[in-house]
């Protein structure tokens, strides 16, 4: 072997290792086929949409629910709920982590300031003093293979997720405080009505008292009057105990008290004036939980891509994306790495004179580390990361799958809601017009007092379920809001609004 061929190896080393080094060992990142159908289920009695369903995305919750003591709360929550603050925190610190990551990229130098003093090695081994003073590296990693750069851009990418994550606790915290307004609403008119109910019982239990103390009423009918009367009482502390329970929850989702001024407004209600009425129509009206204030028929688009806007799916593909540059740092460990440590500065025989008549000393100290035998540890490392990898492709696709059920059972959702609260409140009409039928029947002795109590009866439990049809239905409303990634953005550029509320058209009562 010549000696050109012995000089020319190294370099030819050298510049394989510089060409391999070239090529990223991290896979190509690829989004995975959304594991769903292509199409949204919109149901077929649902609404023709008007625009795509990627603009629920883009319409405010201060849009969408125009209710001002509603949209109070709304700000109260985002100021206070310690569940967001706790995202928000989150994200500060996966970016304070990133940025330690990050910095591995760079050559961290030290100020060195140093003395020695002691004998001399050599005779008479006289007393020496030594100082020395400068900058220094210490044991920087050339990234050659991109080891310490998959790092840190999985670093990037778990902060990317906590900010889709800060989001989706964002939009999960509207709809839950929307969701427990509209909910201490229902138990308003619940306690109204148990509270009015209650009050005609006792008024009509007090005159059946009188017909029994007076031998007009047999002690059967007495009974039947006094047990729709404790019937009365009964709900009545169930509706007192719901809306307490109720309001502790939003008080939690709130992170303080709700200002009274801010909580629904109390229904003013005449029972009996429901039960006597002429007008059967206006008599259902007695539980008007059509006045509550009408949330949008939102678009839906035909198309699955709309799940993607979803700050969730985000947040789980983002995780991902770590998960797949985790594979390039583990396969980059494989490979030699090369650090440095260097110093540069001044040396002298005297601390005082170190800067003055100090003379220049530096060092330059490469390492190279190249695995030989680790039993498998590094192979087994990127085995680790790929499996990762897969295991973050599934959750991806569970999230997606999730993601699709939620939207198509908010759909229907609103759809069978809306056709059971119609169904609700014609039955309302129908038991309204059948106590007053058995009222005038009772009035000219056609009817007995256990017809006339079971027709209040049924009118007090249809009305009951219509109130908690109605809820259902805005609910419903608001769960179709929230699967498709509505509730994030506060305001936006009145143009943007008007187009956004253009796209909504009013919701059924």
């Amino acid at each position: 072997m010549n000696k050109t061929t012995r000089l020319l190896r190294p370099a030819i080393a050298m510049a394989a290792l510089l060409s391999l080094a070239a090529c990223s060992l991290t896979p190509d990142y690829q989004r995975p086929a959304l594991a769903v159908p292509d199409q949204l289920p919109v149901p077929s009695a649902a609404a023709t949409a008007s625009a795509p369903a990627s603009k629920v995305s883009e319409l405010p919750w201060a849009t969408y629910f125009p209710d001002a003591r509603l949209q109070g709360l709304i700000r109260q929550a985002l100021d206070q709920n310690r569940d967001l603050r706790v995202a928000v925190l989150n994200i500060e610190q996966l970016r304070a982590a990133y940025q330690i990551q990050n910095a591995d990229r760079f050559p961290t130098l030290n100020g060195v300031v140093s003395g020695t003093r002691g004998p001399s090695s050599t005779p008479p081994n006289n007393i020496t003093t030594t100082a020395t003073g400068g900058v220094s590296v210490s044991a920087f990693e050339l990234d050659l293979f991109g080891r310490v750069k998959a790092l840190s851009e999985a670093a990037a990418a778990q902060v990317l997720a906590s900010e889709e994550a800060r989001k989706a606790a964002h939009i999960s915290l509207v709809a839950a405080v929307a969701n427990s307004y509209y909910a201490l609403w229902a138990d308003r008119w619940q306690l109204a009505l148990a509270e009015q109910t209650l009050k005609t019982r006792e008024e009509s239990f007090k005159l059946l008292k009188l017909k029994f103390d007076h031998g007009v009423l047999n002690e059967l009918d007495l009974r039947s009057s006094q047990s729709l009367v404790e019937a009365a009482r009964v709900t009545r502390a169930q509706a007192q105990r719901q809306w307490a329970q109720d309001l502790n929850a939003l008080n939690l989702l709130l992170g303080s008290t709700a200002p009274a001024d801010l909580l629904p407004p109390v229904p003013q209600l005449d029972v009996q004036a429901v039960g006597r009425s002429a007008d059967t129509q206006a008599a259902s009206q007695a539980v008007l939980a059509t006045l509550w204030p009408g949330l949008s028929e939102l678009p839906v688009g035909l198309s699955s891509e709309v799940l993607l806007q979803r700050p969730d799916i985000a947040q789980v593909e983002q995780q991902l994306i770590a998960a797949n540059a985790n594979i390039g740092a583990a396969r980059a460990a494989r490979f030699p790495r090369i650090s440095l440590t260097a110093s540069a500065g001044v040396v002298s025989d005297s601390l005082s004179g170190l800067f003055n008549d100090g003379r220049t000393a530096w060092s330059f100290a490469p390492a190279l580390s190249v695995p030989i035998f680790d039993a498998g540890r590094a192979k087994a490392g990127v085995a680790v990361a790929e499996v990762k990898r897969d295991i973050a492709v599934a959750q991806y696709d569970k999230a997606v799958q999730t993601a699709f059920k939620e939207v198509a059972d908010a759909l229907v959702a609103r759809r069978s809601y809306a056709e059971q609260a119609e169904a609700q409140l014609a039955q309302v009409q129908a038991e309204a017009a059948r106590l007053r039928l058995s009222t005038l029947r009772y009035d000219t002795g056609v009817a007995s007092q256990l017809d006339l109590l079971d027709a209040q009866r049924a009118l007090f439990n249809t009305q009951q379920a219509l109130i908690a049809a109605q809820l259902a239905r805005q609910q419903a409303h608001i769960g179709v809001y929230k699967a498709l990634g509505g509730g994030w953005m506060a305001q936006q550029p009145d143009a943007a609004s008007g187009a956004a509320s253009a796209t909504a058209q009013p919701a059924k009562p």
